[in-house]
């Protein structure tokens, strides 16, 4: 009788069973495995198979490469070293991992990735190999997601549909099982909720949560820009119906309990067309040759009380929105433009910073707490600056926010002529203790009914900016101050600011150098002397929006957080945001502990505050993107309208495939492709920041002047293409 054949396994899963093992084993490294789970994990059940599995555990274990934990349960041996860190991925798909543990970002190779996404927080182990000079690692496991909705344009076939991405950081499409397409129609935008990525799928699988509309429509993308950071754009029903019925009228019991400073000057200085008065300044001359001046903030506090919807609500959000053509709230608007905001002849609740100040600037006397005003008059900028700059009453009629000239109260006139001397007092100390001057110009477009943008024009701060200014950086900053100082030590809201690091100035060197300016790193001094003149020198010039840009980049990013270390870009040792509490959370919290302290009470909970400000640090920043890409947005739909007209513009970027050019009249920001420069072969000269011909040794640099024409616009994608006509000369 012929001996039976051993029958071979014929799952090809046994073909490399021992780097199987190891893999299974070493992905979930804290947890130990059986030869059945191994088997189950390989989708066999054969005998011979178990048999190869059983074998092949214990060689691992003889090697040492696994560990036999209980009786039949094995583990990894760990020997490569895990680290945490957050994983920034390009548009390629490969990325960097950012880790505290590591000086520079370490490499990670598009196939080792491991199905992690840009901005996950990712475990990686590195190899000992180094890439360019970089190290070079792997991603072992994703620990938590950054993000997992998508914005994107849906694609419906047969019994299935994938969502093409708008963010180019995403490297997949989503694939929607049919029945989650939400009704969406083929080319939608939509918002996607990734739902699982199994190990056997090439793409993540999501459901649909929301359509948006058609793509280019303008309602549609400035949606979807809030959705792509996950920002909201309404108010849920019970979070509205709970504000809306919030008792907000003024009682004799609650100004019982307040300073009344009703019957002080007291107005506002706003943008013209601002709806939410955060602030009001009072002001009264004192006997003894001092000057009272109260800085009084809309009392959000008040309403807007722990563990309620309204409370979580407001947290969630953290920040006010503005985009180009509407503001997101932070609280509803029965709260931000009705009963907190500090509107004319109403008598609003405050929480107040008064101060004694002498002329020269000095504060002599402070007082914090809860009061009640009455504001006696409303200004828009504007109006502000004309009693400014004609030292008299008289408001003209192109700037008065009616449109007809007309005379303000004399004392009022005064007293902002006073305010505006003593915050000038106030700016020049600042900078001769090392603040930075950072007045950026802001791109604004005047839209028609249906937010077009028919113009564009810049805003730049004047002296009425700068005296509220300067008035809300002392609020800020002696409050800070009053509870940073104190023994013990007492939990609070800091805004810091950390020094520049070197690296990142000496390139802002590099490339302010290629327009003939000079900096001097020796020192903190001279540092911020150098940058303060850098700025003033390249006021006006064509380089200005480029350099403001970079010197800004060159900076740490202002954050939240309960450990104090100053604010570098300030001067300040102590600084809070104390100011805007209609539209920022962390001026809530300021207010609530200033309060909780005044009270006498002691140190709140510090890790609790801690997680608070990490996650407002992180929402202005979501904000602030969402803030960039509806300017883009505009510009790019603004210059749809231009496409015959030439423009001059400045180099503003050059990179292996092409240069970015900002036109100087409105500042939009488009690419000149390389291929589409036709002549000539140019090639990508990094040292020198520019791109050369070939054959002609043509070259255009960073900051050269050239004229050059619309070629393409994409308000989905927001791309500006545009074609090179040649140098301005």
């Amino acid at each position: 009788m012929a001996r039976k054949k051993k029958r071979k396994p014929s799952h090809n899963k046994i073909s490399n069973l021992t780097n199987t093992i190891l893999s299974i084993l070493k992905k979930e490294k804290n947890k130990t495995f059986n030869y059945k789970q191994i088997a189950a994990k390989l989708g066999v059940n054969d005998a011979s198979s178990r048999n190869q599995i059983i074998k092949k555990l214990q060689q691992l274990k003889a090697k040492q490469e696994i560990e036999e934990v209980d009786r039949g349960k094995f583990k990894a041996i760990v020997t490569a070293e895990y680290h945490t860190g957050i994983l920034d991925l390009n548009a390629k798909g490969s990325g960097y991992v950012i880790c505290d543990d590591f000086d520079e970002d370490v490499y990670i190779a598009s196939n080792n990735i491991n199905k992690a996404l840009d901005g996950d927080e990712v475990e990686f182990y590195v190899y000992k190999r180094r890439k360019r000079g970089k190290f070079e690692g792997e991603i072992t496991e994703i620990i938590k997601r950054a993000k997992s909705e998508y914005v994107g344009v849906i694609q419906l076939h047969s019994n299935y549909a994938f969502v093409v991405p708008d963010s180019n950081k995403m490297y997949k499409d989503i694939f929607v099982p049919i029945n989650k397409t939400f009704k969406a129609e083929d080319g939608d935008k939509v918002l996607v909720s990734l739902e699982d990525w199994p190990e056997k799928a090439d793409s993540p699988y999501g459901k649909v949560i929301k359509v948006l509309g058609k793509p280019g429509d303008h309602n549609t993308e400035i949606h979807a820009i809030l959705a792509e950071y996950g920002l909201p754009y309404e108010f849920p029903y019970e979070v509205e119906n709970y504000a809306n019925n919030i008792d907000t009228s003024i009682t004799k019991e609650e100004i019982a309990k307040r300073r009344d400073m009703r019957d002080v000057l007291t107005f506002t200085i706003d943008p013209k067309d601002a709806k939410d008065f955060d602030d009001a300044l009072s002001f009264q001359v004192l006997d003894d040759g001092l000057y009272e001046v109260g800085i009084h903030i809309a009392d959000v506090s008040h309403y807007v009380k722990p563990d309620t919807v309204l409370d979580d609500e407001a947290y969630e959000r953290a920040t006010s929105v503005y985009l180009v053509d509407r503001v997101v709230p932070m609280l509803p608007e029965i709260l931000s433009n009705n009963a907190c905001s500090l509107r004319p002849h109403e008598e609003k609740y405050t929480f107040s910073a008064v101060f004694k100040i002498n002329d020269k600037a000095e504060v002599k006397d402070q007082w914090f707490g809860r009061t009640v005003t009455y504001s006696d008059a409303r200004f828009a900028y504007e109006e502000a600056q004309a009693i400014i700059e004609s030292k008299t009453n008289e408001i003209p009629a192109e700037v008065s926010l009616t449109g007809k000239a007309y005379k303000t109260d004399q004392k009022i006139a005064d007293a902002t002529l006073k305010l505006d001397e003593l915050a000038k007092k106030m700016r020049s100390k600042r900078m001769r203790s090392g603040a930075i001057s950072f007045d950026k110009v802001e791109v604004k477009f005047n839209l028609d009914e249906t937010n077009n943008p028919v113009g564009v024009f810049f805003k730049t701060s004047k002296d009425a900016n700068k005296l509220i200014e300067e008035f809300m950086l002392l609020a800020n900053k002696k409050v800070a101050e009053f509870i940073g100082k104190q023994k013990p030590e007492k939990t609070f809201i800091y805004r810091v600011h950390d020094e520049p690091d070197d690296s990142k100035l000496a390139a802002l060197q590099n490339i302010v150098g290629r327009f003939g300016y000079k900096l001097n790193f020796k020192d903190r001094k001279s540092t911020t002397a150098s940058l303060n003149n850098l700025l003033k020198d390249v006021a006006g010039k064509k380089e200005q929006n480029l350099v403001d840009t970079l010197a800004i980049r060159s900076m740490s990013k202002a954050e939240y957080t309960t450990h104090n270390i100053g604010h570098y870009g300030l001067a300040f040792d102590y600084y809070s945001h104390f100011t805007s509490p209609i539209r920022r959370y962390p001026d809530v919290m300021a207010h609530r502990l200033l309060q909780h302290y005044l009270d006498g009470r002691k140190s709140a909970n510090e890790a609790i505050y801690e997680d608070k400000c990490k996650h407002s640090s992180n929402m202005e920043y979501l904000a602030t993107k969402a803030e960039r890409d509806s300017i883009k947005y505009m510009q790019i739909k603004f210059m749809q309208d231009h496409k015959d007209e030439e423009f001059v513009g400045v180099i503003s970027g050059v990179t292996d495939w092409g240069i970015y050019v900002e036109i100087i009249d409105n500042k939009c920001e488009g690419m000149v492709r390389i291929r589409d420069i036709k002549d000539d072969y140019y090639e990508f000269d990094e040292s020198q920041y520019a791109i050369v011909g070939r054959e002609t040794k043509n070259m255009y640099q960073l900051g050269d002047e050239v004229i050059v024409k619309v070629k393409e616009t994409d308000l989905v994608k927001k791309h500006l293409d545009f074609t090179l006509i040649g140098k301005h000369e």
